[in-house]
């Protein structure tokens, strides 16, 4: 296996359009490879500069998870964290939990950051949704967001082998009409729920109107860790 580890965008394309299987730390394929053999050209974005930034409104997806830390929102770093062990952390990137995890275990905390995604395609680079991403597992190249008031992430804990565990994300930010505004994501089994609603002091308040989204079919089970996390991120910054 020839592997490219391009150092520009422009080369980047060049080892797409040559039919080069792109690879981030390779946790989820190798095995695959061993099994079914290795693909002739496979190209890594780790000395991709645009790939590899850390930042309060940024994240490349050549980052390993590892290094994610308190540069990024709290619910992004969070999430991070609790990918598998330290080992898989160490070379689990960005990229393919997002793209080649069935898990996604970033994409709760990337949903209530409002993040978009900028993806490389033979054609060239363009910004998108993360509903895009999810769809048609593009060529991430980064993510980048609002920074927000705050936010808070929980992960359930679960048996090895098991079903995936319940994953809570949430975040309060800024909304230039109507004062503060709350995003709740929850990944129920290998599904991923998503509700907003503006935001006061009341929480309430906040927690009834997220009945009212697509989070209102969530069983009792996971509003039981949406319920106290909603209570705690509103209450803090009302400074009770």
């Amino acid at each position: 296996m020839l592997l490219r580890l391009p150092t520009s965008v422009s080369e980047a394309r060049e080892c797409l359009t040559e039919g080069a299987v792109p690879v981030g730390g390779a946790t989820l394929v190798w095995a695959t490879w061993q099994r079914d053999g290795f693909p002739e050209r496979a190209v890594s974005f780790r000395e991709l500069p645009e790939a590899n930034v850390i930042g309060r409104q940024t994240l490349g997806a050549a980052v390993v998870l590892s290094r994610i830390d308190d540069r990024v929102p709290d619910v992004l770093r969070l999430a991070a964290a609790t990918v598998g062990t330290g080992a898989v952390r160490r070379t689990a990137t960005v990229g393919g939990n997002l793209v080649g995890s069935t898990l996604r275990c970033l994409l709760p905390a990337a949903l209530v950051l409002h993040a978009r995604a900028t993806v490389l395609e033979s054609g060239g680079v363009h910004e998108t949704d993360l509903a895009e991403v999810v769809a048609k597992r593009p060529v991430l190249l980064s993510l980048h967001w609002r920074t927000p008031i705050a936010s808070a992430y929980r992960k359930l804990p679960a048996e090895a082998g098991g079903p995936p565990p319940l994953v809570v994300a949430s975040a309060l930010h800024a909304d230039d009409e109507a004062g503060e505004r709350l995003q709740v994501a929850v990944r129920d089994g290998y599904d991923v729920f998503c509700g907003g609603t503006t935001c006061d002091t009341d929480a309430e308040q906040s927690l009834h109107a997220l009945r009212h989204t697509a989070l209102g079919d969530l069983p009792a089970a996971a509003w039981e860790t949406v319920g106290p996390q909603v209570t705690a991120l509103v209450e803090a910054r009302a400074g009770r």
